[in-house]
């Protein structure tokens, strides 16, 4: 298992910057994603780590030896492609052995150790046209499991599959290089396999580094918006910080005033909240007062008295395809005015705020009025107008009801605040 470690590594075409001075540490064994939009530099990168490309500058270390200008060959970090490269006139046993005959190595041992790992051993004497793609991909694995690399290179290997045998094969993926135990880079733009597989994913853009951690860390606890919208859909709101003290931040926005459970003290700031994160009730639910969708318990929310009403910010909308569904999201403003407040039918407050008494303490609630519903199968996302924009929830099982004025409520713990 290899350590790997890139030091300021920089790419250059003409005034283009492929990669901008970055530093990334993989760690032995680990199975660690380059994720991000096309064009970003992750692809670029693989390919300075795997020696095809020759960097513009800065360092690439295997273990703590220089292999930056060591060639290919001789670097021993195998790279699989998008296409398997797989010799049609060869059995499949044949196609894993031509790596290791290319080195000199007959290596039978190391063919039916690849084999075994990959599960192909009933199937060596097929050729690849006898195979479906995703057998085809765990033989082009093998093979590169069988010359034991350094390390391995992955550029989008499930991009030529359909999405049932994508979700198969991350499985199998995972496991495959679990069990070799080869620290294995891996570039993908689909976050759903990143969030799913990786160990620890950096997130890129425009040839740097955006956020590096695990996938919990990424999609829970983005630093930056892009972060938060490239992981997964989210309502991105601007506001500005108007109070902050014992374990609450509050937030003024075109949609009403959110409390969080941390972030800056002052300042003009963006909200990150997922749609799943967020209960949703009709007025003939008895102001339901359920926060089932909390990342954390309503204890630990946050303390004090709530502080109602909204200040005037400028506001962005998220409407989000589904719970784990694409990063795809539309910005909305709005002018939609917010329902006024009333009474309910049992006599709680109707009004956006932040609850602080009862059963749904440390709690922001906002009251708006549905624009859209869509069913997904297993959930239903719903548009609801909020103040001067829009906010995204989804609800798991689906809600088939819910028209006219609806409450929603999040908790503290579940509002990310990012600095602008």
């Amino acid at each position: 298992m290899t350590q790997i470690r890139i030091s300021e590594l920089t790419k250059t075409y003409g005034a283009t910057h492929a990669l901008d001075s970055v530093n990334l540490e993989i760690r032995s064994g680990e199975l660690f994603f380059l994720l991000g939009p096309s064009g970003c530099g992750k692809t670029t990168l693989l390919r300075t780590i795997a020696g095809l490309q020759a960097p513009s500058g800065g360092r690439i270390l295997f273990d703590g030896n220089d292999v930056t200008a060591v060639p290919t060959q001789k670097r021993n970090a195998v790279m699989c492609f998008q296409g398997y490269a797989l010799w049609p006139h060869m059995t499949v046993r044949e196609n894993i052995r031509f790596g290791l005959s290319v080195r000199g190595d007959s290596g039978e041992t190391q063919v039916d150790k690849a084999l075994d790992i990959v599960r192909m051993r009933d199937l060596a004497d097929r050729k690849p046209q006898e195979l479906s793609g995703g057998q085809q991909q765990r033989v082009a694995l093998a093979r590169a499991l069988a010359v034991q690399p350094a390390c391995l290179l992955l550029d989008e290997p499930l991009s030529n599959l359909d999405t049932h045998l994508r979700q198969e094969l991350r499985k199998e993926i995972r496991r495959i290089c679990r069990e070799a135990g080869i620290t294995t880079v891996y570039v993908t733009h689909d976050q759903k396999e990143a969030l799913s597989t990786a160990d620890r994913i950096a997130v890129m853009k425009d040839g740097k580094l955006a956020q590096v951690g695990t996938p919990q860390e990424l999609y829970c606890s983005p630093t930056n918006a892009f972060v938060a919208e490239f992981m997964g859909p989210t309502n991105l709101i601007d506001g500005e910080v108007v109070a902050s003290g014992e374990g609450q931040v509050h937030v003024a926005t075109g949609l009403g005033e959110i409390v969080a459970a941390a972030g800056p003290a002052r300042g003009p700031v963006t909200v990150s909240i997922r749609p799943e994160l967020i209960s949703i009730f009709a007025r003939g639910d008895g102001n339901g007062g359920s926060h089932a969708g909390s990342a954390a318990t309503l204890a630990s929310a946050g303390r004090g008295a709530g502080v109602p009403g909204s200040a005037p910010a400028d506001s962005r909308g998220a409407a989000a395809g589904t719970a784990a569904g694409t990063a795809t999201m539309a910005r909305q403003r709005s002018a939609a005015a917010g329902p006024a407040a009333a009474n309910s039918a049992t006599g709680i407050r109707w009004a956006s705020g932040f609850v602080a008494a009862g059963q749904r303490a440390g709690v922001n609630r906002l009251v708006g009025t549905v624009v859209e519903d869509t069913f997904l199968g297993q959930s239903s996302e719903h548009l609801v107008a909020v103040g001067n924009g829009h906010l995204s929830v989804v609800s798991a099982p689906p809600k088939h009801d819910l028209v006219g004025d609806v409450a929603m409520e999040f908790a503290p713990v579940d509002v990310v605040v990012l600095g602008r």
